[in-house]
């Protein structure tokens, strides 16, 4: 690797509460590499001064031992980021998984709640966020400069981070040639409650990330309505209904949330993801829809859709 510098009354009382704090456009300097830390031989710790968030951001990235060129999947978090690591690492088989696989996987740290898109103003709680703009402009050149990409991009990422992806992945098509899902509902129109909801129920002021319901900020970020721009682009969306599966057997200290919580979150996942694949089978783009007859809003079954995703992103990937 070379080293080179690089519920809506609620949310209307709530969101009534804050008001926006307008921000200035970030500094147009590119972004640095201020630190690498080589975890192991396969997976390393990038930090990374970027103008845009305005501090140094962490992105981990799961790597060949060897050289040569391949393509990166960028695959983004949940609602509830990892601290020190991706959750995808800390909760599932994902790094053994892809050991020994042809592909950089681009794991960005922190951004809870924040969909991973440019807010309008700055946040009381979370600061500022500019995740577009870091992982579509600041961040790719330095992956493919450290880790041999290609150009090739995907893009996925679970709840939150599934959503994000198919944002990003209309808002800027010619990055990617292919985009995953899992349990993710890519309909800001659908979502915009539970949206709304799940930041200003982390302490973040929804307003501030693309106004109030009815701002043009919402139709410019959904994808529904900008589905045209995935033609031609691989997708895979995955999706339980809520029933207990296999993993409701296991015994393990998040089963009374996946049960109480998950169930009932997957249920409207599910509702979102059959429209959202009702809308691309209207405009005539393929898509690999997979419906599971149970399985709730949790980490297992997300560790199974990743596994069962790859031929079809790998593919897209050459990897």
């Amino acid at each position: 690797m070379r080293r080179r510098t690089v519920a809506a009354a609620i949310l209307t009382v709530a969101c009534g509460l804050l008001s926006p704090v307008a921000i200035s456009p970030p500094a147009a300097n590119a972004a640095q590499v201020v630190r690498v830390d080589e975890l192991n031989s396969t997976r390393s710790a990038l930090f990374i001064d970027s103008p845009a968030m305005g501090r140094v951001i962490q992105v981990q990235v799961l790597h060949p031992a060897g050289g040569g060129s391949r393509g990166s999947y960028y695959l983004l978090d949940g609602l509830d980021p990892g601290a020190t690591q991706s959750t995808w690492t800390q909760a599932t088989d994902a790094e053994p998984f892809f050991r020994g696989k042809n592909v950089n996987v681009v794991l960005p740290m922190g951004g809870q709640a924040s969909y991973y898109t440019d807010w309008i103003s700055d946040d009381p709680r979370f600061g500022r966020y500019r995740w577009e703009t870091f992982l579509t402009q600041e961040l790719p050149p330095i992956v493919d400069d450290y880790f041999s990409g290609n150009g090739v991009n995907a893009i996925g990422g679970l709840s939150m981070g599934g959503n994000a992806a198919f944002t990003l992945a209309v808002r800027h098509p010619e990055m990617y040639t292919a985009v995953a899902g899992y349990s993710a509902c890519p309909d800001t129109t659908i979502a915009q409650g539970a949206t709304m909801f799940s930041i200003a129920n982390r302490g973040g002021n929804p307003l501030n990330m693309w106004g109030p319901p009815g701002d043009p900020a919402w139709a410019e970020h959904n994808p529904a309505l900008l589905a045209e721009r995935l033609r031609g682009k691989t997708i895979f969306l995955s999706t339980g209904t809520g029933i207990p599966g296999p993993h409701e057997l296991e015994i393990k200290p998040q089963l009374p949330e996946n049960l109480f919580f998950g169930g009932p979150i997957e249920v409207g996942v599910n509702a979102c993801v059959s429209a959202f694949a009702s809308r691309l089978a209207q405009l005539n783009i393929p898509a690999r829809v997979d419906y599971s007859p149970v399985g709730t809003h949790s980490w297992s079954y997300w560790q199974d859709t990743l596994h069962a995703s790859w031929p079809t992103i790998g593919g897209a990937l050459g990897a």
